[in-house]
């Protein structure tokens, strides 16, 4: 008898999230016209820094050194992006260079979740590839928060531990300084979110190492993925619940578009702040967390 890990990945997505999968084609094929050039650039660097299949483009790549650099850097790590990348970027871009941030993101992390579904369920299927004109990529950014925030399956503590993992492998201020409020009504306390930095030897959960793995797996070697952690995610896993893994990693990694532009700045510099996403995306951010 077949399972939903025998579907190909595009099946699965679309029935298990619909409305998440709309948006990351959206993410995809929306290119802004005055960048068509750019956003090819970015779509070739970053899927040949990371050995994987470039988004689909309309437009020659464009040659822009400076671009080309901080795309580049975006991809393979983004904490290590210069204030030099982001000088000359800005130089180039002028008022551009965000929205060409946002470009990269989109070019980095949806060649990164199509290759992982693939991998875990049976082959790709066939992904859209035209490409349609947009006036801006940070609607579909934002929309894509609240499309995966609305997935109901994953508990709070987990989803917060993989959050955490990509915060802290992405440097992000802000996001390292985050607590969720559901997890931690959930249990989920310091003493667990620090076990995060050395996770193969912490006392976790089967499912909250395998998924601590995948995150860091998707994050450093997208298109090596260790066969049997692919096998250990379908084991602990069902096909939603890997599903909804896959785009909170990807979710989270929106980290990095602030962190490229040196505005991952935390609200409580030196403390810890409660925080709780919204069905609309919206994220509210509660008390300072008090500890000891």
């Amino acid at each position: 008898m077949s399972s939903e890990w025998d579907r190909t990945a595009r099946e699965v997505l679309v029935d298990v999230a619909p409305e998440a999968a709309a948006v990351l084609d959206r993410l995809a094929c929306g290119v802004v016209p005055r960048m068509a050039g750019l956003t090819a650039l970015a779509r070739v660097t970053c899927a040949g820094a990371l050995g994987l299949e470039p988004l689909a483009s309309v437009s020659t790549p464009t040659a822009e050194p400076a671009a080309a650099a901080f795309a580049e850097q975006f991809s393979l790590d983004v904490s290590a992006v210069t204030a030099a990348q982001r000088a000359d970027l800005e130089a180039v871009l002028g008022g551009r260079a965000g929205e060409f941030a946002l470009a990269v993101y989109a070019a980095d992390w949806v060649p990164r979740v199509r290759r992982t579904l693939a991998e875990l369920f049976c082959g790709a299927g066939e992904w859209p590839a035209d490409v349609d004109e947009v006036d801006g990529l940070w609607p579909a950014v934002g929309e894509y928060v609240g499309a995966v925030a609305r997935l109901p399956l994953l508990d709070p503590a987990l989803t917060e531990l993989v959050r955490l993992r990509g915060a802290r492998q992405h440097e992000c201020r802000m996001c390292k300084s985050l607590r969720s409020a559901p997890a931690m009504a959930a249990g989920a306390d310091e003493s667990l979110f620090d076990a995060i930095d050395d996770y193969e030897h912490a006392a976790f959960t089967p499912r909250r190492r395998i998924a601590l793995e995948l995150t860091d797996a998707m994050i450093w070697q997208p298109a090596y993925l260790p066969a049997g952690m692919l096998a250990n995610v379908r084991e602990h896993f069902s096909p939603a619940e890997a599903v909804e893994l896959v785009l909170d990693i990807s979710r989270n990694a929106v980290n990095k578009v602030a962190v490229s532009q040196d505005r991952d700045q935390a609200l409580m510099p030196g403390g810890l702040q409660r925080y709780e996403v919204h069905a609309d995306g919206a994220i509210e951010y509660g008390e300072p967390i008090r500890l000891g």
